[in-house]
Parts: C-alpha cells; sequence; structure tokens
C-alpha cells in the first residue's frame, strides 16, 4: 500500500468514526496508522524463528517459502512484531486490523487464532504469541530488523541491561537482606527469595541484580517477569525473548542449555509461584548444564529443585515500645516508609511525638507488609494520620487502590490475597477460610481444631496447614 493510500485510508477511516470515538480514542486512532505507515516507509524485513516478514510486500515465508495469511491477521503480525517483547492492548490491535470498526474480542481472538495456526504453534512445539489475561498479546520471539540497506539489526526493547529494571527509588530496611543475597548469589548460585505477597521480593531482587553489575557486566544480567504469564508453557519462551534467542522444538530447554553454558550471567525469575512447575523444571536443567550461570528467583513458596537455597525475606520492623516518640517510631524501617510514601502522596506535615504511636500501631497492624504501607500510606494526604487510622477501623485497607502502573495484583490488597488464594488447591482454601476466624497470633492445637471439622479431616489438616505455612500464608 503506497504512503498516499495509506494516508487516505486513514481519514476515512477517522471520518466513519467520529461520532463513535473521543477526542483521545481518535488519536489513538491516529497514532495506530502512523505507526503503520512508519513501517511501511522503513522497508525493513522482520525475522523471527524461521519466519521473515517482509512489510513493503505484505507476505509472510518461512523458510523462503510463502506463508498464507489473511490481510488482519498479517496486520495483527506486524503490529505485534513492530513491539516484540511488549504487550500490545486488545484495543490497539483491533484500531490496526479494523480501523473505524466496531468489533468485538472474539473477532480479535479468531484473527490470533488463525494466526497462531499459520504459524505453526502447538504443532511444531514453537510458542510465538502469548495472550496475557486482561492486558493483551505479545510476540515472545526475539525478532530481527534488516533494513532496505540489507543491513541487520537485533530488537533492543530497552536500553537497560536484559529488560532490567531500574534500581529501586526507595529502599527502606534491606541494606542488610541485598548484602546477603549478593554474597550467597556468588557462593551458591542459585538463591530464591520466598515471602507473602507485597513485601518487597521484587524491589529486593532488583536491587541485588543491581549490586551485582561489576561482576556480571551490563550483558550478564537478565531479568524476566513471569507474572504477565498465564500458561506454564510460556517460561521458557519468555526467559528466551529476554536473551533475544529463539529456540525452536519440542524441546527449547536443551537448546537454552547448549547457549547459557559458556556465560556468565545473573538471571531474574520473578514471581515463580503461579508456573513455579514450569520454573523449577527450567533452573533445574540450567544449572547444572550452566557452571557460570546464578540464578536468583522470587516467589510465595520454594521452587524445592536441587541446588535452590531458600532466603526468607522477612517483615519490615515496626517501633517495639508501644508508646513511641516521633524520633524512636522513626527508627524502624515500616516507620520510614510510612511517612516516605505519605510525603510522595501530599501529606506535609512532620511526625510529632502525639501522632507517632498510631504510625506505629497502623505499621503492626499491617504485619510491616510494604505494600500495605504504601498503599495505606497514599491516603495519608487526603486523611490525616488520625483520620487514615480512623479508616483502617472499618477494614478499607483491602480496597485503598495503589499505582496504575502495577501489576493488577498489586493495585489492591484484596487483589493481592484473591491471586494467592486462587493459586491453592480446594484443601488448603478450606482450611484458610476456617483459620480466618483468629485474628493475630494462635496456637498450633487451636488451628487444628478449628480447621478439622471432621475426623476425617485430622489427618488431611496438618498436611495442608504446612502446605500454607510454605506458601508463606502463615
Amino acid at each position: 500500500m503506497g504512503l498516499q493510500k495509506t494516508f487516505g485510508c486513514a481519514k476515512k477511516a477517522l471520518r466513519r468514526s467520529e461520532h463513535k470515538l473521543s477526542s483521545h480514542e481518535l488519536y489513538r486512532e491516529w497514532t495506530a496508522w502512523i505507526v503503520r505507515v512508519t513501517t511501511v516507509r522503513s522497508g525493513e524485513t522482520i525475522s523471527f524463528g524461521p519466519f521473515r516478514l517482509l512489510v513493503v510486500e505484505r507476505l509472510l515465508l518461512k523458510d523462503g517459502i510463502n506463508v498464507a495469511v489473511g490481510g488482519r491477521a498479517l496486520d495483527i503480525l506486524i503490529a505485534l512484531a513492530a513491539r516484540a517483547g511488549e504487550i500490545v492492548s486488545e484495543r490497539e490491535l483491533t484500531h490496526v486490523a479494523w480501523p473505524g470498526l466496531a468489533v468485538s474480542s472474539t473477532s480479535l481472538r479468531t484473527q490470533i487464532s488463525t494466526l497462531r495456526k499459520a504459524l505453526g504453534e502447538r504443532r511444531e512445539g514453537s510458542r510465538y504469541i502469548v495472550n496475557v489475561p486482561g492486558r493483551g498479546y505479545i510476540l515472545v520471539a526475539p525478532v530481527k530488523r534488516t533494513a532496505a540497506s540489507g543491513a541487520d539489526t537485533a530488537v533492543t526493547r530497552t536500553t537497560r541491561s536484559r529488560n532490567l529494571p531500574p534500581p529501586p527509588k526507595l529502599l527502606v530496611g534491606r541494606k542488610e537482606a541485598i548484602a546477603d543475597l549478593s554474597s550467597l548469589l556468588l557462593s551458591r548460585r542459585f538463591i530464591s527469595v520466598v515471602g507473602p505477597g507485597g513485601i518487597g521480593k521484587t524491589t529486593v531482587a532488583v536491587a541485588t541484580a543491581h549490586a551485582l553489575r561489576q561482576q556480571f557486566g551490563e550483558d550478564g544480567l537478565c531479568f524476566v517477569d513471569l507474572g504477565s504469564l498465564s500458561d506454564p508453557r510460556d517460561v521458557p519462551n519468555a526467559l528466551a525473548s529476554v536473551l533475544d534467542r529463539a529456540f525452536q522444538g519440542v524441546d527449547p530447554e536443551t537448546y537454552m542449555c547448549a547457549f547459557l553454558a559458556d556465560k556468565r550471567i545473573l538471571i531474574v525469575l520473578d514471581g515463580c509461584e503461579h508456573v513455579i512447575g514450569a520454573t523449577a523444571t527450567l533452573c533445574e536443567r540450567l544449572l547444572p548444564n550452566a557452571p557460570s550461570l546464578h540464578l536468583l528467583t522470587t516467589s510465595r513458596e520454594a521452587l524445592r529443585v536441587e541446588g535452590e537455597s531458600v532466603h526468607l525475606l522477612p517483615p519490615l520492623d515496626s517501633p517495639r515500645e508501644e508508646t513511641p516518640s516521633a524520633a524512636q517510631a522513626l527508627a524502624s524501617p515500616a516507620v520510614q516508609l510510612f511517612m516516605e510514601r505519605a510525603s510522595s502522596g501530599g501529606y506535609k506535615g512532620e511526625l510529632t511525638d502525639a501522632e507517632a504511636p498510631v504510625v506505629a500501631s497502623i505499621c503492626r497492624r499491617l504485619d510491616g507488609i510494604a505494600l500495605a504501607i504504601e498503599l495505606v500510606a497514599s491516603r495519608v494526604g487526603a486523611y490525616g494520620i488520625q483520620g487514615t487510622a480512623d479508616l483502617l477501623e472499618s477494614g478499607a485497607e483491602l480496597l485503598l487502590q495503589g499505582r496504575r502502573s502495577s501489576s493488577p495484583r498489586h493495585r489492591t490488597l484484596q487483589a493481592m490475597l484473591d491471586w494467592s488464594f486462587k493459586l491453592l488447591s480446594a484443601d488448603e482454601q478450606m482450611v484458610l477460610r476456617r483459620l480466618s476466624v483468629f485474628v493475630g497470633q494462635f496456637t498450633l492445637p487451636g488451628a487444628y481444631a478449628v480447621a478439622a471439622a471432621t475426623d476425617g479431616e485430622r489427618y488431611t489438616v496438618p498436611d495442608a496447614f504446612a502446605r500454607l505455612v510454605d506458601k508463606s500464608l502463615i
């Protein structure tokens, strides 16, 4: 499609949709078309696995042979390949494939299914397009672009070291943990940071990776966010995508082992609990076959594989005194974090001796969980310290909203708890529900008495109880 014709189609599509879309939506529509125009103008070829995508000619080739694929499916593939390794929302893909038209999500899913069949997914044991529920789709295969001049350039999704997020701006009460993890990683190679949701595992893991930058170099730090995956089979491909490699076939781990065999690299696998079986299998295969590989995982439970050392991340310390002064309260990491987040949320006051016991009580109530403290402290600007404490008495902490950029499971405490609860087996859920009658600490005999309602359950409850402890829920 020529440039003039493409702009003409864009204008026509926008005119058709002006009565349906807001100004923001029209802007997004136009942006989608500009992306397509820019890609066409570049005249580049996009390669991934055995495929070559010729954008100008609108052809998809596999080992030099044309692959039959419809126009809309091809539009979707071009959009995904242009942002390989990034999540492209369903809305954006719909704008690209059906400009100016109102279509259901079923239409998009149908085209994605058609595209997957054309790429030979499942049939050939490869995985290229991954659905991230509630967010969109992602092309996980590393791609290489060949410009019109013939020069090859590997696609770089970020200027940071292999997807590693920037170092945390605020790091309270975790310096000792980071120093310990750095030392353990160099000596033991495989460390799992384990703790309940929201305690700060990702923050500590990212900070530890940055602390080891000198030992591993710019290209030796690799961060894989497993939290966005819904299918355990996508774990190897997620790592391959960050490594900028395509390991095809029914057993990509074999090729991954060969690739990593002579490389000194630190791989951070973040958020393993919902794909823990696949992650454990991958780690168990990689570690003995890559002697210079170091693994750092974060999870709500240990992977329980050979070579793993578990680091239990504790809550942030709260003031020990029942009625601390402001100075005593601010000596504790939990109160430091609370006041920092309160200030970021618009609170202008300093902590006074009169309010110090209130803040200390809030932090103890929240069990020193960093995410909970941040969510509650963000409301101090609107309610004040005492007003926020009063708010918690109604149980409002479960519904307080966090940062918009956070993953869905970290936007509220309720979402975090729901995420953990859904990962439990039926008997674990039953035991946890029955234990919810306790407020604060309880004894083991008391827990067994409450959780085992029948004689038969007396034999199953102890095992379920132990698994809940392993999963950082008790």
